[in-house]
């Protein structure tokens, strides 16, 4: 056992034991060796989370001191950015100047944000008083990717809102949830208001989706998993949000800077090794400069040096796990496309796929067609911008994207695009703007405004 376990769960503003003695072991994907163990929950665990959550809603969701809570939130956990940084880089493999930035930056501006959020006033419309109330009981459940931010994108509007909540975090990354219910410890959140459970999918999470006494279940992760998550709720018409896979395309144009838009596309497609639902993994590249971005994006990929996530030279970490190494290399052993990038050495332990660019890809490919979740790249050439409206739109997913070219052509290009959000040349993320998808990439909003109403009823007074 070591100095990173938490046998406990966190239920109704303490520590507590939890029902079952069996545990899950947390792997660090750099070296295979286990850095922790968690509880393994229970439906009975759930039962007494939501049980606390239900008990604290009453309260909370007439607080007038939330946003005072929420800054003191953000004060405890900007205290532990370093540590954030350091457990995701070891349960999650980020090269710690990519964890410093994302995995512990971006959690805290959009903790920041909300806590500015709260209590918006309310909207008239003729005689009748428009005013938002939260939704009640809320289960979060997260994924592994961005296992800190993707927690408070939920936890943070859940609560600013006026909602209490239930959290399942991934059992491949649970430890930085736990550094979240330190800082909420401190900075005084009541009891019952949040509450985490460790456990699996198929139980915990399960459990959480099909409670009675939840009223809204907030899910990122697999559209498999959102489809069942999807159908467990409904028996009780709760509501849901989803934010699920995507395989977004980087429309590179005719008079796009090519150098730039390739370079850029190629650090989108593998940031976090690849394992970001809004990758660039699709490049879709303008047939007068396709060469050319070709030659560019296999050199840029050779580039990305690959090892250890605490060496400041390493630019692409593992995989999570050794399930999602051998997922991504089954893609790339099948690909029919042509291979300009992946025969870089990986070191022999640890989950590691070497930097990968395929080109000349069929738009209907597996390798075009699915989300890999790895550091896997795919060119395809196109004639006109209405081909690469065309390709871009092939797909079952619509979450991100990007297009390069003069302004006024790019934005009539990312006009057409079914997708959730578009950069153009380069837009730099906004965490205040909504962020979700189009298709099977989900169902609502996170993130600023929009993601704060996901979480609240409206109701209207007419005098």
């Amino acid at each position: 056992m070591t100095t990173l376990d938490r046998p406990h769960l966190y239920i109704d503003g303490q520590w507590t034991p939890p029902a079952s003695s069996e545990t899950i072991a947390v792997e660090n994907p750099a070296t295979e060796e286990v850095l922790a163990h968690v509880p393994a929950g229970t439906a009975a665990d759930v039962d007494r989370a939501v049980a606390a959550a239900r008990a604290a809603f009453p309260a909370w969701s007439v607080a007038s001191d939330r946003a005072q809570v929420l800054d003191r939130l953000h004060t405890a956990l900007a205290s532990r950015a370093a540590e954030i940084a350091r457990v995701v880089g070891l349960e999650l493999g980020t090269p710690l100047k990519i964890a410093k930035a994302v995995q512990a930056g971006l959690p805290l501006t959009v903790l920041r944000s909300y806590a500015d959020l709260v209590l918006p006033p309310p909207e008239t419309i003729g005689n009748s008083t428009v005013v938002r109330e939260p939704i009640g009981v809320v289960g979060a459940i997260t994924p592994w990717n961005y296992p800190l931010h993707q927690v408070v994108a939920k936890v943070a509007a859940a609560l600013a809102a006026g909602c209490t909540v239930v959290l399942k975090p991934s059992e491949l990354t649970p430890l930085v949830a736990f550094l979240l219910v330190d800082a909420a410890s401190e900075a005084g959140v009541p009891p019952g208001v949040l509450n985490v459970v460790t456990g699996t999918g198929p139980v915990v999470g399960a459990a959480i989706a099909g409670h009675p006494d939840v009223d809204m279940v907030s899910f990122t992760g697999s559209t498999a998993t959102g489809r069942a998550i999807t159908h467990a709720a409904a028996d009780r018409i709760a509501k849901v949000a989803l934010e699920l896979g995507g395989k977004s395309a980087n429309v590179i144009l005719a008079d796009a800077d090519v150098t730039r838009a390739v370079k850029v596309g190629v650090g989108n497609a593998y940031l976090n090794s690849g394992q970001t639902c809004t990758a660039w993994t699709r490049m879709l590249v303008h047939e007068s400069v396709y060469d050319e971005a070709v030659s560019l994006a296999a050199k840029t990929a050779g580039g990305y040096t690959v090892g250890d996530p605490f060496d400041e030279s390493t630019r692409l970490g593992p995989l999570v796990s050794a399930a999602q190494r051998d997922r991504v290399l089954g893609f790339v052993a099948r690909a029919s496309a042509r291979m300009v990038a992946g025969d870089s050495p990986v070191p022999q332990k640890g989950y590691f796929v070497a930097p990968t660019v395929f080109a000349d890809v069929d738009p209907d490919s597996e390798l075009a067609q699915e989300e890999i979740f790895g550091p896997v790249l795919s060119i395809i050439p196109f004639s006109s911008d209405d081909e690469a409206v065309a390709i871009a739109n092939n797909s079952k997913y619509g979450l991100a994207g990007g297009v390069w070219g003069s302004e006024e052509r790019a934005l009539a290009v990312a006009a057409r695009m079914r997708t959730g959000q578009v950069d153009i040349n380069g837009g730099a993320f906004n965490p205040r703007a909504p962020f979700g998808g189009y298709k099977q990439s989900g169902v609502g909003r996170e993130l600023g405004v929009h993601g704060l109403a996901e979480f609240q009823q409206v109701k209207a007074i007419q005098r």
